[in-house]
């Protein structure tokens, strides 16, 4: 490592946060049952100081142990989360049906999407650690696209996980030789993809990563609504705009990747599986669903599996065809189809005069949606979100709701008796020749 530059200051922060799940006591005189976490965070800060030029008197590593029956401890964490380099999970069972543990996980996952979002790309600072035997198979959808390295500590270490080496003294050369890779992993990781620093955030209002223990694998659908470059309004601005409306960026001033892309990242962070899809184009990856994730049997209805979320641009309500697409989807929603109104309260163009014009058609076209989201105390996501914080602040919150409608309202079974086909609706082209009519005149 090289050593910092004469008046620059030394990077006091640590090298990595310790993230593990308390173990509960067995019983009254069964002492501290978290012992072997913490020697394993004290070898691992041995081996870390050992490697680097870390400066002398702060610490390597952070542990939360002991601390959560003491005053300040949510502060400290998120303090250590903002600022820690890598984060170190140990994998069990346990882990990933701690809350806590989902906490911290998404904390500091929030740190790794931000800097994508900053153009310094995908920095690999989630370094997993097995601490049991693991099915990676069962991980949640938060925690699959992190490589776990499994083989390079020999077999054992796959079976046992680092608990097991631990506990046996004639695996302790195997423990040690695991220890010490993976303190070279952590710095190598440190040192050569640097995580910048972000500011805390509060721990105790923070989503979990992790789905609630027992509950089963959660999708959604989200469907964006929005021009093409090729279908922009007459005297709109192209540059938040591309192929298709998945490409849409309104905070292009923030971030250089889509919206949709934005959304994918931070709702799988949630232990969802997602499809996106096109309202104006037909998704058939998107597991059977139309352009607006819809059942095409279902009269223009999500399909009943799981909920959906509209991505929706004012800009793209000046399109009359596609205006009467969208009052079709709002009269026959389903209470868990939630919305989301995105702009840019930089861009001139969608303030003023112009602002409250799509404004106006944005209440004509989704009234019920609008509504049931008001109601929900969901307003701020559509009354426009003016910046990518709101946004990655609001879209958790609305995922949510739209969760806890489906659960609410879907059917588990088919009700008794014999079924009556619905009508049949196209959101693409309704079929009612009424509904090409436009009520408002404003066209």
């Amino acid at each position: 490592m090289d050593i910092p530059a004469r008046g620059r200051a030394p990077d006091n922060r640590p090298y990595f946060f310790l993230s593990y799940a308390h173990t509960p006591p067995s019983g009254p005189d069964s002492g501290d049952p978290d012992h072997w976490v913490h020697t394993l965070f004290k070898d691992l800060c041995a081996d870390v100081l050992a490697l680097t030029a870390h400066p002398r008197g702060t610490p390597a590593g952070f542990l939360d142990r002991e601390m959560r029956s003491g005053e300040g401890w949510p502060d400290r964490l998120s303090e250590n989360l903002a600022h820690c380099r890598v984060f170190v999970p140990l994998y069990s069972p346990r882990y990933f049906a701690s809350d806590n543990c989902g906490r911290e996980w998404f904390t500091f996952a929030e740190r790794l999407r931000e800097a994508r979002d900053a153009g310094l790309g995908d920095i690999p600072a989630i370094v997993p650690v097995l601490w049991t035997g693991m099915d990676l198979e069962s991980l949640p959808e938060s925690a699959r696209q992190i490589q776990v390295e499994r083989s390079k500590f020999g077999e054992r270490y796959a079976s046992y996980g680092i608990y097991g080496l631990i506990k046996l003294k004639r695996l302790r050369d195997e423990y040690e030789e695991a220890v010490f890779g993976l303190a070279q992993r952590i710095v190598q990781v440190a040192e050569n993809t640097p995580l910048p620093s972000s500011r805390p955030r509060p721990y105790e209002s923070t989503h979990s990563a992790f789905r609630p223990h027992g509950e089963g694998p959660r999708r959604i659908h989200v469907t964006v609504v929005a021009p093409n470059r090729g279908s922009v309004p007459e005297g709109r601005d192209s540059g938040p705009y591309g192929e298709d409306a998945t490409e849409w960026n309104p905070y292009h001033s923030e971030s250089r990747r889509p919206l949709s892309t934005l959304a994918e990242e931070l709702i799988r962070s949630l232990d969802y599986r997602i499809t996106v899809s096109d309202f104006d184009l037909p998704d058939p990856a998107a597991d059977g669903l139309t352009s607006t994730g819809a059942d095409p049997e279902g009269g223009g209805q999500p399909a009943e599996g799981h909920p959906g979320i509209l991505l929706l641009d004012r800009w793209a309500l000046l399109d009359k065809d596609r205006r009467h697409r969208l009052k079709a989807f709002d009269s026959a929603a389903h209470p868990w189809v939630g919305a989301i109104v995105p702009w840019n309260r930089l861009d001139l163009q969608c303030r003023g005069e112009q602002g409250e014009r799509l404004r106006e058609k944005l209440e004509d076209t989704l009234p019920l949606i609008l509504e049931r989201s008001r109601r929900a105390k969901c307003w701020s996501a559509v009354n426009g979100v003016p910046t990518l914080k709101a946004f990655k602040e609001v879209l958790p919150v609305v995922v949510a709701q739209a969760t806890r409608q489906y659960l609410r309202h879907a059917k588990a079974h088919p009700p008794p008796g014999p079924s009556t086909p619905r009508p049949r609706l196209s959101l693409a082209h309704p079929t009612d020749p009424d509904a090409r009519s436009d009520p408002g005149g404003d066209e």
